[in-house]
C-alpha cells in the first residue's frame, strides 16, 4: 500500500499502468466515480509492490507507503540505495500491526440503511456509537429507533453504544446538563432511563456526549460520571465519554473537563481530536497535526493510555472568501470535497504542516470560496499517532461519511479488537 500523489498532466489510466493496478480498484479504493483526477489529489494504491519513479529513493518511498525505511531495505536485499532506477520493483513490506479499539460514531437513519451500513463496515469496528439519545429536563430520554441496528452490531461482533448527549434544536445546551448535575430526582432519573434503555435494548455500554459543561460544573459532571459508573459496573455495561480536545487547561470553554478525574472513572474516553477550525470559525484544517499531537500529549500527561481513543474527522468544511464572519462555513464530507475538486477541475493543495489539503473554487454565482478538509494522507499521519504512542484505539466522527480509504488505512496500522 502505498499514496501517490496526482502530478499535473496525469490520468487515472497512465497512473494505473505507471504501478500495473487496474483503473477499476483505483476507483474502488478511492470512492471515485469520475475519473478526472486533479493535480495535487492524493490515490491509496493497495498494491504490496511499487514500481520506481524518476527522482525516487528508498526514503521517499518509504514516506509514501508508511514503513520504516530500513523494513522497506530488508524486505529488498538484491537492491541497493544507490542502484535505484525507474522502472525497478519494490517489494512493501508489512509493518507489526497493533491490537487497537476502533470506535466510531453512526447517526441513525432508517432500520434498513443502518443495519446495511453496519454490517458493511464490522470488519473495521470494536464499538459502534448509535447517535443520538437526548434527554430533557425532566431526564426523560428520547425515542430512538435503534432495534436493526443493534442486531447488526452484534451480529458483526462489535459491541454497540447507547450515545447520550444534550444536543437540542438550538445545539448544545449547557445549562440542561448544569440541571441534571444539581436536581438529584432529574439525576437519578436520567440515570434510570439510560441503563433501562441500555439493557433493555441489548447494548454493550453507555456513552456520555455531553458538549459544552461549564468549568462551574467541573466538579460536579465527575462527581455524576461516578455514580453512573456505580450503576453500568453491575448491569455489565461500559462507561464511555467523549470530551473535546484541549492541549492544556487554560481555555475557558474546555476547563468543565477535567481529564484525568474523568479518565479515572470512566472505561475509556473518546478525544475529539477536531473542529480547531469550524463553521463558525475563520478558514483553516479541521484537525491540524500539531494540535492533534499536543491534545495527546496533554492527555497522556493526565491518564493512561490505554484509556484514551483518538477520534478523527470525516469531513471538513467550506467557507466563502474573503471571509467576514457573516457567512458560516459549511460541512463537507472529505469525499464529497474530493468530488468537488474534481468536478471544479481545481487543484488540491497540501499542508505539510497541518497535514490537511485544501483548495479552492468559484461557484456558478462568482463567488470565491476555499475548502479545508482531510485526505488520505491526513488519516495516515493521524493513525500514525495512534499507532506510535500505543494508544487504546482510534474513532471517527462519523460511519456515513466514512472515507472509502479508511479500511485500507486502518488495517494497515492495526489489528481491530473484537468482542
Amino acid at each position: 500500500m502505498f499514496v501517490y500523489t496526482v502530478k499535473s498532466g496525469d490520468s487515472l489510466y497512465g497512473i494505473s499502468q505507471k504501478f500495473r493496478i487496474p483503473v477499476d480498484t483505483l476507483r474502488l479504493v478511492n470512492g471515485l466515480a469520475a475519473t478526472n483526477v486533479v493535480a495535487g489529489q492524493s490515490l491509496l494504491i493497495t498494491s504490496d509492490t511499487y514500481t520506481v519513479q524518476p527522482g525516487d529513493s528508498f526514503w521517499a518511498i518509504s514516506r509514501m507507503a508508511y514503513v520504516p525505511v530500513n523494513a522497506l531495505q530488508r524486505a529488498n536485499p538484491g537492491i541497493k540505495p544507490e542502484n535505484l532506477r525507474p522502472g525497478m520493483r519494490l517489494s512493501l513490506p508489512d509493518i507489526e500491526k497493533r491490537v487497537t479499539t476502533s470506535l466510531t460514531y453512526t447517526q441513525l437513519r432508517t432500520p434498513a440503511q443502518d443495519q446495511a451500513l453496519i454490517t458493511n463496515h464490522a470488519p473495521y469496528l470494536s464499538y459502534i456509537g448509535l447517535f443520538e439519545t437526548h434527554f430533557n429536563w425532566n431526564g426523560d430520554l428520547s425515542p430512538l429507533n435503534d432495534n436493526a441496528a443493534v442486531l447488526a452490531a452484534w451480529r458483526g461482533r462489535v459491541t454497540p453504544i447507547l450515545t447520550v448527549t444534550n444536543l437540542t434544536a438550538a445545539g448544545f445546551n449547557a445549562a440542561l446538563v448544569t440541571r441534571v448535575l444539581y436536581a438529584p430526582t432529574v439525576q437519578a432519573r436520567l440515570i434510570d432511563n439510560m441503563i433501562n434503555h441500555a439493557t433493555s435494548h441489548g447494548y454493550g455500554g453507555i456513552n456520555i456526549d455531553f458538549e459544552g459543561v461549564r468549568a462551574s460544573d467541573r466538579s460536579a459532571f465527575v462527581s455524576f460520571l461516578q455514580t453512573l459508573k456505580r450503576r453500568t459496573q453491575p448491569a455489565g455495561l461500559s462507561l464511555s465519554i467523549a470530551v473535546p480536545a484541549k492541549m492544556d487547561d487554560t481555555v475557558p470553554w474546555v476547563r468543565g473537563y477535567d481529564y484525568a478525574a474523568i479518565a479515572a472513572v470512566v472505561d475509556f474516553v473518546f478525544i475529539m481530536a477536531y473542529d480547531w477550525h469550524h463553521a463558525g470559525s475563520e478558514p483553516g484544517p479541521t484537525a491540524p497535526i500539531g494540535n492533534v499531537r499536543a491534545t495527546v500529549n496533554y492527555a497522556l500527561s493526565l491518564m493512561d493510555r490505554s484509556k484514551i481513543i483518538m477520534g478523527t474527522p470525516f469531513y471538513g468544511y467550506d467557507w466563502v472568501i474573503p471571509y467576514t464572519g457573516a457567512t458560516p462555513g459549511v460541512a463537507i464530507t472529505n469525499q464529497a470535497a474530493i468530488n468537488l475538486a474534481m468536478s471544479e477541475e481545481v487543484p488540491i493543495q497540501f499542508s505539510e504542516a497541518t497535514q490537511s489539503a485544501y483548495f479552492y473554487y468559484t461557484d456558478d454565482s462568482g463567488q470565491n470560496h476555499v475548502v479545508w478538509f482531510e485526505d488520505t494522507r491526513s488519516l495516515l499521519a493521524k493513525s500514525q499517532i495512534v499507532y506510535n504512542n500505543r494508544l487504546n484505539g482510534i474513532g471517527t466522527w462519523q460511519l456515513n461519511f466514512a472515507m472509502p480509504q479508511y479500511p485500507w488505512v486502518f488495517t494497515h496500522f492495526f489489528q481491530i479488537r473484537k468482542v
